[in-house]
């Protein structure tokens, strides 16, 4: 079920993609499609901001029932999702784009790891022409296929700038533990970015390169929408 939900339609994008871009290149391909990627998860995101904005809005009205329940703990959590529910906050929205995209990532890694296989292309849709063999060297330099140090390192890079934009916009004001976790997830994501990278094909650390750039501009539109 998986193969059909997933794989075999990023494999069919990809390798449509590939088929109708002027030199068919599979790198411009994983471009193409990391941006159709993130088109389509950009509701959800708009969502979560909202969402992130409420919740930092309610935060003085929640450390006021921190401070009337500090001795009862069941009354504060009650009293807290009370006060969620009459704001319409869902802490869940902020999970959601990550629980969709990690199986993205694990049929992405698929395709690349053997999507690039000629036996591959015959789970292509009969409407997707068969090019009958992928050209595995992306924008003339990257082999797509197997790792790449360099690309590794550019993808932790961007995976740090796309951090520090969006928790630019977290307010973490009087909450010194969240503070202290943004600061830590400001590096922890960057170095897993790398680790990943080099143990993975660069067709996937490519996807992680365009995902951040395309993030950095997400978040840019995000906050002129939601503050509009």
């Amino acid at each position: 079920m998986f193969n059909e939900i997933l794989y075999r339609p990023l494999l069919n994008l990809a390798v449509g993609i590939y088929n109708i871009i002027p030199g068919h290149d599979f790198g411009v391909a994983i471009i193409v499609m990391t941006a159709l990627i993130k088109v389509v998860l950009l509701p959800l995101s708009l969502r979560n901001a909202r969402s992130q904005r409420k919740l930092n809005s309610l935060k003085p009205k929640i450390q006021e029932i921190q401070t009337k329940h500090k001795d009862d703990k069941a009354a504060q959590a009650t009293a807290t999702m009370e006060l969620y529910k009459e704001h319409n906050v869902s802490l869940l929205s902020g999970c959601l784009p990550l629980l969709i995209q990690l199986p993205v990532l694990i049929a992405l890694y698929m395709v690349f790891r053997s999507g690039l296989d000629p036996k591959s292309l015959d789970f292509l849709y009969s409407f997707v022409h068969n090019p009958g063999s992928i050209n595995h060297i992306a924008l003339g330099f990257i082999d797509i296929s197997r790792r790449s140090v360099p690309l590794a390192v550019l993808a932790g890079v961007a995976q740090f700038f796309q951090s520090r934009v969006s928790l630019a916009g977290v307010s973490t004001q009087g909450d010194q533990m969240a503070s202290a976790m943004n600061k830590q997830m400001l590096y922890f994501f960057p170095v897993l970015t790398i680790m990943v990278g080099l143990n993975f094909p660069a067709g996937l650390t490519l996807y992680f390169v365009t995902s951040a750039l395309f993030g950095i501009a997400e978040q840019w539109y995000i906050r002129r929408t939601v503050t509009a």
